[in-house]
């Protein structure tokens, strides 16, 4: 089955580049810890950057670029034709970015206070406060650069070369790894400062990577003058209420991270931080993954008229989103501060930062499979050229999520942010559903309708046996880095046992499911890309 060989190529690719996040994220709790120096870099510096890599290159480029770049492709000028809009779209997308990039680095104390919330609670001084200002004018750049690599991705992304761009984040993790383990300073500060430079560092070294790889495909992008013409003024339409629609989850954690750093203490964005990394790992796996191999796929399929087969795609998408995701949430769900402890309490991060960064990772993960699925609904509004009605989903879900963190907050402090994204995106996943179903445009078939409660069922079992071992492996996720490593993955490894054989003994899957699999696998011709 493609669907499943292309997410393994990227799931696997993006399960490396998590798994370095997270030593990445590791060393930094150890030199850094949680205070204002981590809150400054995780809550704007870093913030910003992820913010817009998810906004525009996960989102709004590849909503608008890749159906427009792929309808040029399937017409009479074939691939040639494709390439000449993608350089059309280059030469216009490029000093947008000089201007925009130039502008938010003149802005950047008023753009920090607003990320912030001016960290009211923390009552930074003078100089504590322009230390932050200057750690978003070092992570800036990497804006352009990441834009510029999403124009190189979504080509290669169409040219079903998915493995490129999967592995291009890879390189900003080595970066950042590589600067806090050889560069590390002797205060907190001036491992921040580290910390933002190897951002940039990592944003370069992504964009030669795809433009190298466009190369060897035969890809060579020549700069024109820019000029708006019928297909670029199509597609920056489409741009903007696609960043709306497929970014309201990291729109929704940015006006926490704002009221977080406006209503609560020193450590709060941080604790909030690596939580939602942990949160971002099944995410990354599966959510980005499927959108990445759904837009392109369903708008190739809905482009030749095969509508059945592109709802019969969206269900095995919304199967296989819910197969993984289901046991990361009920892991989360039972076992968050052992494994927070687990990969953060060391050195500077103590046992308090953990608790309280397990009681954050709890809330985020009851959202934990709207996250995804909202990455597998919305490509069936893009692929229909539609992009107004995820937006306007997009901007209710955000409503929901700033009442929420004025509500939850005073009530329940740092937990309150994480809770309301997860229920804003759970508010926003329902509407996408109900109204794709509405129009037609999706029927949940029976397979899926008959997996989706025994997959529920499986993931409770995997769950109490997490709560089992938990209790069992507790004292050793406090020592040595191997030790706490090995607990853990003895953790991981007996709850995705039991899943596993859970999802046959409940017959969320059978044997007969797994030998179709392999056949249809066996007769599936490779492509070269492949």
């Amino acid at each position: 089955m493609k669907l499943v060989r292309a997410l393994g190529s990227i799931g696997g690719l993006t399960l490396a580049s998590r798994i370095l996040a997270l030593v990445r994220d590791s060393l930094a709790a150890r030199y850094v810890g949680a205070g204002f120096a981590s809150d400054a870099f995780n809550g704007v510096a870093f913030r910003l950057p992820n913010m817009f890599r998810a906004l525009f290159a996960e989102g709004a480029f590849s909503a608008a670029f890749i159906p427009l770049f792929n309808k040029k492709a399937a017409g009479p000028g074939g691939l040639p034709a494709g390439y000449a809009f993608a350089e059309r779209a280059l030469a216009v997308l490029l000093p947008v970015l000089i201007l925009f990039t130039a502008g938010l680095l003149i802005a950047a104390w008023p753009i920090t206070w607003l990320l912030s919330g001016g960290f009211a609670r923390q009552h930074p001084t003078h100089e504590q406060f322009a230390f932050a200002v200057m750690l978003s004018r070092i992570t800036l750049p990497y804006l352009a650069l990441i834009s510029l690599a999403s124009l190189l991705g979504g080509i290669l992304n169409s040219l079903d070369k998915f493995w490129v761009n999967a592995a291009a984040p890879i390189l900003l993790n080595l970066a950042m790894i590589s600067g806090l383990w050889f560069f590390h300073g002797h205060d907190v500060y001036e491992t921040a400062r580290v910390q933002a430079i190897s951002v940039t560092v990592g944003g370069v070294l992504q964009l030669l990577w795809l433009m190298l790889a466009c190369h060897r495909a035969g890809v060579d992008m020549r700069l024109r003058m820019p000029r708006l013409d019928a297909d670029v003024r199509g597609m920056l339409r489409l741009i903007v209420p696609a960043a709306a629609g497929a970014g309201a989850s990291q729109i929704n954690l940015l006006i926490s991270t704002s009221l977080a750093g406006s209503l609560l203490a020193s450590g709060s964005i941080t604790y909030i931080y690596y939580a939602d990394r942990l949160n971002q790992l099944p995410l990354g796996l599966i959510g980005i993954g499927l959108g990445t191999i759904l837009l392109p796929t369903i708008s190739r399929l809905l482009s030749s008229g095969q509508e059945q087969a592109a709802m019969d795609t969206q269900n095995r998408g919304i199967e296989l989103a819910l197969f993984l995701t289901l046991p990361a949430t009920m892991a989360f769900l039972i076992a968050a501060e052992p494994i927070v402890r687990g990969l953060f309490e060391y050195g500077k991060f103590g046992a308090i930062d953990a608790r309280r960064c397990g009681w954050a990772l709890s809330a985020f993960s009851i959202g934990l499979p709207s996250y995804v699925l909202v990455k597998v609904l919305t490509p069936g509004y893009y692929a229909r050229g539609d992009t107004r009605t995820p937006v306007r989903f997009a901007m209710i879900s955000i409503a929901v999520n700033i009442v929420g963190n004025l509500i939850l907050i005073p009530l329940i402090g740092h937990v309150g942010p994480p809770l309301a994204t997860a229920l804003a995106s759970t508010v926003n996943v329902a509407m996408l559903y109900h109204t794709l179903a509405q129009r037609g445009h999706f029927v949940a078939d029976a397979a899926l309708r008959r997996k989706v409660p025994r997959l529920l069922l499986a993931a409770l079992l995997m769950g109490a046996t997490v709560y089992a071992f938990e209790r069992w492996l507790d004292p050793y996720l406090g020592g040595a880095m191997i030790v706490r490593y090995a607990a853990l993955g003895v953790l991981v490894g007996a709850g995705s046992a039991v899943y596993v054989v859970a999802c046959f003994l409940t017959g969320a899957y059978r044997i007969g499911d797994i030998r179709a699999l392999l056949r249809r696998r066996a007769d599936t011709p490779k492509t070269v890309q492949e």
